[in-house]
């Protein structure tokens, strides 16, 4: 390995730009680094298949918000986005929290910059918070209770109707939410870059090419996708539904990384991409294709990018993401 001082350059890369030695076995080096730093791997489904392989946990934002609380390792590593690693020290004050990349970011939570929606909530006075979980500590902290795409009806439903909501930072999520839920919830008007590019036009033409194939939607996605969609639902629910349903093919209206769980998990069954509404034939979200395997051994071996967090902020933002814990573990969102 050729090595400079790891240390350079990071806070402008966001990641340790290491030359690695190509005949490096980064699977092996990976397992030995778990076992000598009694760290565990964190990966959401977005990632890319190898970094999945080498998890030792991988799910959506909820399943990670929860393994993050149980996990009993020294050191956090998340192969994920910023705000993800953010929960995880959030939960975890104590446990050291690394990331692959610093500049993993998220176009939602970017879209919700805690001092505009501080003055939005004044806006609102009598209305309590609901922010999806894909926001910044900032963001959290002037909320009531964090939601998933996996609890976020319930979570709703689970409030007196006459409550007045504000709901952030995803409005296409808000709206099914408010649709399925009959709910009148005020919408920050966010979004996820990945999930607003889907084609309706390339889907409606793939069904013709595929008239078997049921679409499967994400609720980020935006309202013409989801009236195309046989089943909306969270990336897990995506996942075991097509485990579940009797079809042969699908259309996933998602980030492609879940595709490599579902082939997995379906070896017998067709999965296609939508396709967005530009040249590309599947859609991927840059940020979480910024993490890669050598990221992840470097930060490992390094312990670096680290996630550090303002105690004040911590327990601020803490207080919502135990209130969506508590209502899920009631509902039975384990």
């Amino acid at each position: 390995m050729l090595v400079t001082d790891p240390k350079i350059n990071v806070e402008k890369n966001g990641f340790l730009n290491i030359e690695l030695d190509p005949e490096l076995d980064l699977f092996a080096e990976i397992e030995r680094l778990k076992k000598e730093k009694n760290a565990i791997i964190l990966a959401h489904y977005y990632q890319e298949p190898d970094i999945q392989d080498v998890a030792d946990y991988i799910g959506d934002s909820l399943g990670l918000a929860q393994k993050a609380e149980q996990t009993d390792a020294d050191m956090i590593v998340f192969a994920g986005v910023h705000f993800m690693a953010e929960t995880a020290k959030i939960l975890n004050p104590t446990k050291k929290v690394v990331i692959p990349d610093l500049k993993a970011g998220c176009s939602l939570s970017d879209s919700c910059p805690p001092p505009l929606f501080e003055q939005f909530k004044q806006k609102h006075p009598d209305h309590l918070v609901i922010s999806y979980i894909n926001c910044s500590a900032g963001i959290k902290a002037l909320s009531d209770i964090i939601c998933t795409s996996s609890n976020a009806q319930k979570i709703v439903e689970s409030l007196p109707k006459e409550q007045k909501i504000i709901f952030a930072p995803d409005k296409n999520l808000g709206a099914y939410i408010n649709k399925v839920t009959g709910r009148n919830m005020v919408l920050w008007n966010g979004a996820c870059m990945v999930h607003e590019i889907f084609s309706v036009e390339k889907i409606t033409k793939l069904k013709l090419r595929h008239p078997n194939a049921k679409v499967i939607a994400h609720p980020e996605c935006e309202e013409p996708v989801l009236k195309l969609a046989d089943f909306i639902g969270s990336t897990t629910q995506l996942l075991k539904y097509t485990e579940k349903d009797n079809s042969q093919e699908y259309i996933v209206a998602t980030e492609t990384g879940i595709l490599h769980q579902m082939i997995k998990s379906n070896p017998h069954k067709t999965f296609i991409p939508a396709p967005p509404d530009n040249a590309c034939a599947c859609n991927d979200c840059p940020h979480m294709k910024r993490n890669t395997l050598e990221k992840i051994y470097l930060c490992m071996e390094y312990e670096m990018p680290e996630i550090l967090m303002d105690e004040e902020l911590r327990l601020a933002a803490k207080k919502p993401i135990d209130r969506m814990l508590e209502l899920s573990a009631q509902f039975g969102l384990i």
